[in-house]
């Protein structure tokens, strides 16, 4: 536990930038899905990356640890400090302002509590785009997003964080800044640091500020949503907007009939769609010219789409697939999964784990969505329609599923975390599935940036 002094070095280091009220505490405390809760004797609210890096080097003199957390949306308790109230809690967000925006180099530089929503308007204002976009928009932050290196809808096209910052600013385990916010278009002197804390988890120090990579404002969308009976033809149909685009393909999702079944029955969204199709596509072209007839001419293959005609119109398709996870969360308890498989697999190995954890778990039922484009799959599984509580299905059988999905995903060359982090919620199956030399090579960086191991212990490793 951290000693009485180790608090009061700490509430120092922070101004009066500090609460121990376990009342305003609390909210902080529980994950977005309230899988996890933790004990703190202390949240830090720094404004600054200067009280960062003096929160740290008290931390270090103490030998406390220290749980990074940016907006709490994370899905796998990475921001969540441990339960025995070993950790202080330290939250950027209040570390909120846009430093500047350099529209020549299209970058914006924004401290770590920017939220991601605020980074789209302000880039908006400048004829400019930040081509990074999730369900949490609205609550996430810059900093949580490099942290856990997130990904979202259009990372077929730009890539995930790691594709997508230029520079960091971050404070490091003994209490050093690290200022790499110039966006060097071209840097090769020596190892990428600020790759090092991207997807960390802040298990290697804590990131202040960033230099985000920008893009213009697409002049021209085209949102579309189709219907088929097979993956493998949504796949043959990424592959043919692509040819016919010209890589305009800005987002492609694929959505199960169960899930806008789901999303119709739980928020009351209308399906797109007049009959049923056990797989759906929601398809977004962005570009310098008009790309409706692009889009029409892909479409004309499926078995049933429609194209947006005005913005509405495409809000509302993108509406039923951001929040069919809401949908589902309010259907009740799941058993959550966020894989990655090789996209040119991605089709087969939906169909082939499904019937796989079906068959294994009776009464199960598979809801498999997500990113085509780029092989990223939230494959969930929901209890079965009747009999056991779905809660107490969910905790005899959770772990034996995500074990079965899990060693499938390995099995075959995927990735157990595709853009949510590993946090705990996934550390031991990394230990258990992961590439050996990759954990040893990851273990020795963490040995020799902290050797304390005061940077958010008990996460990844």
């Amino acid at each position: 536990m951290p000693t009485p002094a180790a608090i009061a070095a700490l509430k120092a280091a922070a101004g009066a930038d500090w609460t121990d009220d376990p009342e305003l505490i609390a909210p902080s405390l529980t994950d977005w899905r309230g899988k996890y809760t933790g004990q703190t004797p202390l949240l830090l609210l720094p404004r600054s990356t200067a009280a960062v890096a003096a929160i740290v080097k008290a931390a270090a003199a103490h030998g406390t640890a220290l749980v990074p957390q940016g907006g709490n949306t994370g899905l796998v308790g990475g921001g969540i400090p441990a339960a025995d109230g070993t950790g202080v809690l330290l939250s950027t967000r209040r570390m909120n302002s846009i430093r500047r925006v350099d529209v020549d180099g299209q970058l914006l530089v924004a401290e770590a509590g920017v939220i991601l929503s605020d980074v789209h308007a302000a880039a908006a204002d400048h004829g400019l785009a930040f081509p990074l976009s999730l369900g949490a928009k609205g609550s996430a932050t810059v900093g949580g997003l490099a942290a856990t290196n997130a990904g979202g809808v259009q990372v077929l096209r730009h890539g995930t964080m790691r594709a997508l910052v230029a520079g960091i600013e971050a404070v490091m385990p003994d209490g050093s800044i690290l200022n790499q916010l110039q966006g060097l278009v071209k840097d090769n002197s020596g190892l990428d640091i600020k790759q090092l804390l991207i997807g960390a988890e802040g298990t290697l120090g804590i990131i202040t500020a960033l230099a985000l990579k920008l893009v213009p404002a697409p002049a021209y969308r085209a949102i579309g949503w189709a219907g088929m009976d097979r993956p493998q033809r949504a796949l043959a149909l990424l592959t043919r907007l692509r040819r016919l685009s010209g890589g305009q393909v800005e987002s492609f999702e694929l959505v199960p009939g169960d899930g806008v079944a789901l999303t119709a029955a739980q928020l009351g969204l209308r399906p797109p769609l007049a009959g049923w199709h056990r797989w759906q596509c929601l398809v977004e072209l962005a570009g310098p010219m008009p790309l409706d007839d692009v889009l029409a001419a892909a479409l004309a293959d499926a078995d049933d789409a429609v194209i947006a005609q005005n913005d509405a119109q495409g809000a509302a398709l993108w509406r039923l697939r951001e929040e069919l996870p809401l949908a589902e969360r309010r259907a009740g308890p799941a058993v959550h999964h966020d894989i990655a498989v090789p996209v040119a697999d991605m089709p087969d190995f939906a169909e082939a784990a499904t019937l796989r954890v079906e068959a294994e778990f009776p009464g199960a039922r598979v809801l498999a969505f997500g990113h085509l484009g780029d092989g990223n799959l939230h494959f969930n599984v929901r209890p079965p329609e009747h009999g056991a509580d779905p809660a107490d299905w969910v905790a005899g059988n959770g772990a034996a599923v995500t074990a079965l999905v899990h060693t499938l995903v390995a099995a075959a060359g995927g990735s157990i975390s595709a853009e949510h982090g590993i946090g705990v919620l996934k550390r031991d199956d990394l230990a258990r599935l992961g590439d050996p030399a990759r954990l040893a090579a990851m273990r020795s960086i963490k040995a020799a940036l902290d050797p304390q191991n005061i940077m958010n212990p008990g996460k990844i490793y």
